[in-house]
């Protein structure tokens, strides 16, 4: 059975750890800050709790869980036993690659290191280490929790036994695994995702027509289940921000640039559900 590493308690890292403690597969959490592991633990306990009222997890699988996974802030301390690990921290190559060469003189020679990055290739991470056919992408959705796809990104140092340990590791977890064999920036789900929503931000920031009427034309006709301004609150601003820029910045695709407005609401510190305001003002859980 896989030991789990995961880096970075933001929405995504903390839920991807809980999702594999689930599933029965120990855990650890590393987050370099301490409010954030404590706010991830204070989610776990609320979300297990919530499970076992609507009778879906009893007590006894609640604490088998809790026991399945801890938290640290000592990278070391994280990283010394795992046989998988899976970075979800800034959308940011320097971050990523600092962690990644720390993580490869750490982890022990058959360990896997993959990125749950929505955009940035596994092969530039890879040439920061020594294991460059042990390094590629793991891109979970969010909510990590609900979501069942996970993209398996490989690229050519890949091997077919590493590509079947992440594909049944996926399986394993409860997760249903799309493998891309070559590596092109947003991958399959985001690519698609980035057009509508460029086109949607487009037509809201010309003031075509409000968030409102343009997530509801989504959903009402083409019966997609929430519509793309509010999936990008959803998502995080930010997110999707520093995605576009790093394409773009990697690139130099004008069309890959983010919109406008996308730009200054990240500036402003408008990053959707996460921090109260986006494309819609919300309240607690109410938008």
């Amino acid at each position: 059975m896989e030991k789990v590493a995961v880096f970075g308690a933001g929405a995504m890292g903390r839920q991807i750890a809980l999702q594999c403690a689930l599933r029965g597969f120990p855990v650890v959490l590393n987050d370099s800050r301490a409010e954030a592991l404590d706010a991830a633990n204070t989610f776990y306990a609320e979300y297990l709790d919530g499970r076992i009222a609507k009778g879906k997890l009893s007590a006894e699988g609640k604490a088998a869980t809790l026991g399945r996974l801890r938290t640290t802030t000592d990278v070391a301390d994280a990283a010394k036993d795992a046989t998988l690990v899976i970075e979800a921290i800034i959308e940011q190559f320097e971050p990523k690659a600092e962690l990644f060469k720390k993580l490869d003189a750490i982890c022990g020679p058959d360990t896997l290191l993959t990125t749950n990055s929505s955009n940035m290739r596994g092969s530039r991470l890879a040439e920061v280490t020594q294991r460059p056919g042990q390094v590629f992408n793991l891109h979970f959705f969010n909510p990590a929790l609900v979501m069942e796809l996970v993209e398996v990104v490989v690229h050519p140092q890949v091997s077919e036994a590493v590509v079947t340990r992440a594909v049944e590791f996926c399986r394993a977890i409860g997760k249903a695994p799309v493998v891309m064999r070559k590596e092109i920036p947003g991958f399959i789900v985001n690519r698609i995702f980035r057009a509508l929503t460029r086109e949607a931000v487009s037509l809201y920031e010309e003031g075509y027509a409000t968030a409102e009427d343009i997530d509801l034309a989504v959903v009402k006709g083409l019966g997609h289940p929430m519509g793309p301004l509010r999936l990008l609150d959803t998502t995080g601003i930010d997110v999707s921000y520093l995605a576009r820029m790093d394409e773009y910045k990697e690139t130099g695709v004008e069309s890959a640039k983010p919109n406008r407005a996308l730009k200054e609401m990240y500036e402003r510190g408008e990053l959707g559900k996460k921090s109260g305001k986006g494309f819609y003002t919300y309240d607690g859980d109410k938008k």
